[in-house]
């Protein structure tokens, strides 16, 4: 029998990711229920049988069904798992917030910061709904196009209470999907926003023509960067070097299905943001993300170049070849820093 026979479980978003875990959640025996806040969308996706805006190569299973109505969406099911832009989670946990169950766990599948204060989402879902809900965040290398096609696929489930965190993670685990989990939902939450940043400039070094040295040299201190963050705000060293970090990044940085290197990419060729999101058609979180990572590392004294050189040249119209100019003559240091 399958880990999540005939659980149901509400699918707040229906982007690409959230229709690729969507369909990962019917194959592992649940019953999940897709929403969106754009209902002729939604209902397109329910005329067609697959999201023809982003995935259309991949039918959808029987057992996924979708729902305009939230309301409708939350009282028909178990569970609930929020895959939306990071910058509309919070909206969405005041929308539903009225219709939560006493002590209804919440997981969300989301990489970025809450905008203007730059913590991580857990805190703020915490602050709206109290320290006692059980949280959890999917996280971990994964691109939706592969997850659809039922590629081999590793995730970490990260969250407040352990028994809600496998909870989630046996909803997904089956086939070829392989779901982890961790309670160091600090660790999982930063390796998830700061890959972001990190494969802009990843994109832009290839966008510019630096080499295979370059790159290399990048992802490994950009890794040096999350790390440094990591131990100032609590997070597991552990943590950084699995899926949730080091995975995500090495994927992201490397992958042109990355919308965040693509940015980069095209920055390096010498476009601008305004035509490089353009392009890619779909929200690029490192744009949003390097300002709140810019800000949380001033905050906390956290030295991180290569996300303060991203910051500038996404938010400041700093030069790129300037950046790499200033970023390869900072003095020489040993490596452990």
């Amino acid at each position: 029998m399958a880990a999540g026979s005939g659980t149901s479980i509400a699918v707040l978003g229906a982007g690409s990711w959230g229709t690729a875990l969507s369909m990962q959640l019917a194959r592992a025996g649940a019953r999940p229920v897709l929403w969106d806040l754009d209902t002729e969308h939604l209902q397109a996706i329910g005329a067609a049988g697959r999201n023809e805006r982003f995935l259309p190569d991949y039918p959808l299973p029987s057992a996924l069904t979708v729902e305009p109505d939230l309301e409708s969406a939350l009282r028909r099911t178990a569970e609930i798992l929020i895959v939306v832009p990071s910058h509309g989670f919070i909206g969405l946990i005041e929308q539903i917030e009225p219709w939560l169950e006493p002590g209804q766990g919440i997981a969300w599948a989301c990489k970025g910061l809450e905008p203007g204060t730059g913590q991580f989402l857990h805190r703020p879902a915490q602050r709206m709904l109290g320290n006692e809900r059980p949280l959890a965040v999917v996280t971990g290398p994964s691109f939706a196009v592969e997850v659809a096609a039922d590629l081999p696929t590793a995730l970490t489930v990260a969250g407040t209470d352990a028994a809600f965190s496998a909870r989630i993670a046996r909803l997904l685990h089956a086939g070829n999907f392989r779901a982890y989990t961790s309670d160091d939902i600090v660790g999982a939450e930063l390796g998830g926003s700061v890959k972001n940043v990190l494969a802009i400039a990843t994109g832009m070094c290839d966008g510019m023509g630096l080499g295979d040295n370059a790159r290399a040299a990048l992802v490994t201190r950009g890794l040096a960067e999350m790390m440094r963050l990591g131990r100032e705000l609590g997070a597991r060293e552990q943590t950084l070097m699995g899926l949730a970090g080091m995975g995500d990044l090495v994927l992201t940085c490397t992958s042109d299905l990355s919308r965040n290197r693509r940015l980069g990419l095209a920055l390096g060729a010498g476009r601008s943001v305004a035509q490089a999101v353009a392009e890619i058609g779909q929200v690029v979180e490192g744009v949003k993300t390097a300002a709140e990572v810019h800000r949380l590392a001033q905050r906390r004294g956290v030295e991180m170049p290569i996300s303060e050189q991203v910051y500038g040249i996404v938010h400041e119209d700093w030069d790129p070849y300037q950046c790499l100019r200033d970023l390869l003559s900072r003095e020489q240091k040993d490596e452990s820093y």
